[in-house]
């Protein structure tokens, strides 16, 4: 699967590394533009390369959103529309400003992303896992010890894609 990237930083790397290592392709995007990347795409090697927010967006079969939340309206929509977009983020008044209607909790942050790509279905998932432990604490099926990561969207399709 080819699996486009909104977001480079450190979940989205993260992710990026693991869906390698399980043989899918990646296209890494961030706001400062795809020569920024070089080093990362180096890294990877040769299923990563590196594209604008649109490019990425347009080429993933599948999108992950891993941007701060204070930039979700600047996800562009039309490439979306009818992909699975996984929603990484998570909601940080310090960073990201006050958004009112998170704050009275009459929306989530995963329905505040659904709204503005209402064509396309959207899965909250790794947003409750530190980058470090994500990358570092795989464990295969069966292990005692493997984590269960939670996900919530309203497509189970959507949702069996992205498990």
């Amino acid at each position: 699967m080819r699996i486009g990237f909104i977001g480079s930083g450190r979940i989205g790397s993260t992710i990026a590394r693991l869906a390698i290592a399980h043989g899918h392709e990646v296209v890494l995007s961030n706001s400062r533009g795809p020569e920024t990347l070089a080093d990362l795409v180096a890294e990877l090697g040769p299923q990563a390369s590196a594209a604008t927010v649109g490019e990425a967006a347009e080429a993933g079969e599948v999108v992950v959103v891993t941007i701060p939340l204070k930039a979700y309206a600047d996800v562009p929509v039309e490439p979306l529309r009818g992909k699975v977009v996984i929603d990484t983020n998570n909601y940080y008044p310090e960073r990201d400003g006050r958004i009112a209607a998170l704050d009275e909790e009459s929306i989530t942050s995963r329905e505040l992303l659904a709204a503005h790509l209402p064509d396309s279905w959207i899965v909250k998932a790794f947003n409750t896992i530190h980058f470090v432990h994500l990358g570092a604490e795989g464990l295969p099926a069966g292990d005692a010890a493997r984590r269960a990561l939670p996900i919530a969207g309203d497509d189970a399709t959507a949702k069996a894609t992205v498990s």
